[in-house]
């Protein structure tokens, strides 16, 4: 099982980025939003700015007490993304969400494959494209937010060696969102994953755009839509 992460991130203080505010108006809120956030969950770890963003895609603050971090999966995800590794989400409404600014990843969506997998086995769509994608997991970053079924299948493709570099899994809702979290927290392997039965597109959204954000501040960019 991974230990929580608490590297400390440098953030105290740093230059505020936000890759999808492309206007002033849209940058002063955004900054806004960013600083209640910082007074309210603290911005002593890279951890803490990923509380902070899901903490304000939601509009509650108690969403950072019940975000779960496994494996530096900030420095997982940043070195993955400067590889290059694909991106690989379980529904089109997280794809369209995560930034396509400050990286050069491919954005996958598991809906576009696997549909005769889907028919044979009689399983979710989502599960049957993540099947589907197997050989393309490994290395890969992994972001779920709406389909247990499908992080089920991811946790059971790395207990059978399959070893993606990050997985963001915070399906949301009352079957097996839950247990398919407390399942890849068991797993070694660097994650991002939220308690309970809350989560969905806006959580794992923004944790994967924090690191994409954390990634373009290495890169020397930062401002409105630097």
């Amino acid at each position: 099982m991974g230990e929580e992460s608490s590297r400390p991130g440098d953030t105290t203080g740093s230059t505020y980025t936000d890759l999808a505010a492309v206007t002033p108006e849209a940058y002063a809120i955004a900054s806004k939003s960013r600083n209640l956030a910082r007074e309210q969950v603290g911005n002593a770890t890279r951890e803490d700015r990923i509380r902070q963003r899901c903490s304000v895609a939601v509009g509650d603050f108690a969403m950072a007490d019940l975000m779960r971090f496994y494996g530096d999966p900030v420095g997982a995800g940043v070195s993955a993304l400067e590889r290059r590794a694909p991106v690989i989400v379980d529904i089109r409404m997280v794809q369209a969400g995560i930034l396509k600014r400050g990286h050069t990843s491919d954005v996958v969506c598991a809906l576009d494959y696997g549909e005769d997998i889907a028919r044979e086995r009689g399983i979710t769509r989502t599960s049957a494209g993540f099947l589907a994608l197997r050989d393309r997991v490994e290395g890969a970053i992994v972001v779920i937010g709406n389909a247990p079924s499908a992080l089920l299948v991811v946790c059971d493709m790395i207990r059978e060696g399959v070893r993606p570099a990050l997985v963001v899994g915070t399906p949301v809702g009352f079957v097996n969102a839950a247990e398919s979290k407390e399942a890849l927290r068991a797993l070694d392997v660097p994650s991002v994953s939220n308690a309970g039965t809350r989560g969905g597109t806006p959580v794992a959204v923004a944790a994967m755009n924090e690191i994409i954000t954390i990634l373009a501040e290495r890169a020397g960019h930062a401002g409105p839509g630097y």
